[in-house]
């Protein structure tokens, strides 16, 4: 008996360290993956930050997460002290936590950095990115500079995000080259007399020696910009379409989108206080419908952009947004998830690029047939449904695959090559 409590025992522990194992972390190369921020020797530095420090009876340095003032004085010292970088916003912005930003940064260069897709940059090219609603607190574009040199292009729509945006690129002249404040409201837009006019230029042109089925995806292309456009009245501010110029190409575009559909519902978390104003906050339809529009303008732009990305702040809603990709007819689908602390966020990846060859076929040696029994089937349910409910778990786990009815199987290719 003894033996088999010790024996059940050992199970348990070895279940618990996988268990560990299997938890996602913060990502290895971010700044404090080994070494969290030091309160106790930021605050003997920091003055204006000591007075925010109070320590447990154990002797641990710690701030109120839910004292706004706390958490900006924290945001600023820690772009200063780790990033040489000038920072501050006024009252009731946002203000980011820098760890996790620093964390969708680092997944972004993973996938720069990966051969799942085309890369026509030549070496020692910049990486450029585009931040979809920078904030006054512009952190993305601030850590991609000082952290590996990328330049950006960061929009919003409020004039005191445009203001202090702007302020804190100026203060910070050894990167402020590297980045670019756009209105969004005021940017270059398509109209469709625009597009009309491009078409019929178009037409008048010499032949270029092209084939028929390359201009009818040339004029496929830009009905899509069109009716993506028309749509804006209906969906609200711009995302991509009209605030990307003509001929603009980016490495990637990110975002941290308005996570609510409510000002109460975004005050709900009575353990942080990280500010927010309704822009930065609020969206009809929270996060999956914003998101939703960056999808809409991606199918637009398509090969704009290497890859679109996006945090997600609901795990249910990855599954939704997976879906809507595909059906859209991206190449690809990545997902991440960002931890920090007690706070857990996605990451949201696509491409119309096509896929490398290289990874084809250096990864996809084989075609496998993998067999398996579903128990507690209701009757109510087809072998079609079924089929199709097997697909959507496929797609939602970020694999390529297409259900083949007249087979009864599901085709899915494994990249092999995983960055999550």
């Amino acid at each position: 008996m003894p033996n088999n409590k010790k024996r059940n025992k050992n199970k348990k522990r070895k279940r618990n360290e996988r268990e560990e194992r299997q938890q996602p972390t913060i990502h290895p190369r971010n700044k404090y993956s080994e070494k969290p921020p030091d309160f106790h020797l930021l605050a003997s530095l920091y003055p204006c930050f000591e007075q925010f420090v109070f320590y447990t009876r154990d002797g641990r340095a710690k701030i109120d997460w839910t004292d706004f003032n706390a958490t900006r004085e924290l945001t600023r010292v820690l772009l200063q002290h780790d990033h040489g970088v000038k920072w501050w916003i006024p009252d009731g912005q946002l203000c980011p936590t820098v760890p996790n930003r620093s964390n969708y940064i680092h997944w972004i260069e993973d996938l720069l950095s990966s051969d799942i897709i085309a890369n026509a940059k030549t070496t020692g090219e910049k990486v450029r990115g585009f931040d979809i609603g920078t904030g006054a607190n512009c952190i993305y574009p601030l850590l991609g500079a000082s952290l590996l040199g990328w330049s950006f292009v960061g929009s919003d729509v409020t004039d005191v995000a445009l203001e202090w945006a702007g302020k804190n690129v100026n203060n910070n002249p050894h990167i402020s080259d590297l980045i670019e404040i756009r209105k969004a409201s005021n940017a270059q837009k398509t109209s469709k007399e625009d597009v009309d006019n491009q078409l019929l230029s178009d037409e008048n042109k010499p032949s270029s020696g092209g084939s028929t089925k390359e201009e009818a995806e040339s004029v496929a292309s830009k009905l899509e910009v069109v009716a993506s456009e028309l749509k804006k009245d209906e969906s609200g501010q711009p995302v991509l379409l009209g605030v990307v110029k003509n001929g603009e190409h980016f490495d990637f575009c990110m975002c941290n989108p308005p996570f609510f559909e409510t000002m109460e519902e975004a005050g709900l978390n009575p353990r942080t206080a990280c500010g927010g104003t309704p822009e930065e906050m609020v969206c009809p339809g929270g996060e999956m419908a914003f998101i939703m529009r960056i999808i809409d303008d991606s199918v637009a732009l398509k090969q704009s952009f290497r890859w679109y990305t996006s945090m997600v702040g609901r795990k249910a809603n990855l599954k939704g947004l997976v879906s809507k990709l595909w059906e859209a007819g991206v190449s690809i689908v990545k997902t991440t998830e960002f931890v920090q602390g007690e706070t857990c966020r996605w990451g949201l990846a696509w491409s119309f690029l096509p896929l490398t060859k290289k990874l084809l076929t250096s990864h996809v040696t084989e075609k496998r047939n993998l067999s398996f029994m579903l128990e507690g089937i209701q009757r109510q349910f087809s072998a079609i449904h079924v089929l199709k409910s097997v697909e959507s778990h496929f797609l939602a786990s970020g694999a390529s695959c297409k259900s083949n009815p007249s087979l009864f199987a599901v085709d899915s290719i494994s990249l092999g090559h995983s960055i999550n």
